[in-house]
């Protein structure tokens, strides 16, 4: 499954009523970080594909689930399990951190 790009309007039914786990890239285009996370995003995607959902929110656009979340600083990785958001990660951090973190929740 090729990662999503979620906006503000479909947030509760691509993210909250999932019934797979679900990993958000809270970023944006021009940041560099993210850009650099991006890869590895990709690669979890496509390795999880059966077991986890990877979605994208460019936080410039969707300014409202970016404020309800508290994103302060982008690149922001959001777990969320049964609609609860379980875990967070902030800032580009190497692979094995977070398929750690991921693993926790899947």
């Amino acid at each position: 499954m090729p990662i999503l790009q979620v906006v503000d309007s479909d947030f509760n039914s691509e993210v909250i009523e999932s019934s797979r786990t679900v990993l958000v890239d809270f970023g944006a285009p021009w940041c560099g970080p993210c850009r650099m996370i991006a890869p590895v995003i990709n690669e979890i995607a496509q390795e999880y594909d059966n077991i986890l959902k990877v979605v994208k929110i460019n936080t410039d656009a969707n300014s409202s689930i970016a404020t309800e979340y508290s994103i302060r600083s982008i690149p922001t990785l959001m777990i969320f399990k049964n609609g609860i958001k379980v875990d967070t990660i902030v800032g580009a951090v190497p692979r094995s951190t977070l398929l750690n973190k991921l693993n926790k929740h899947i």
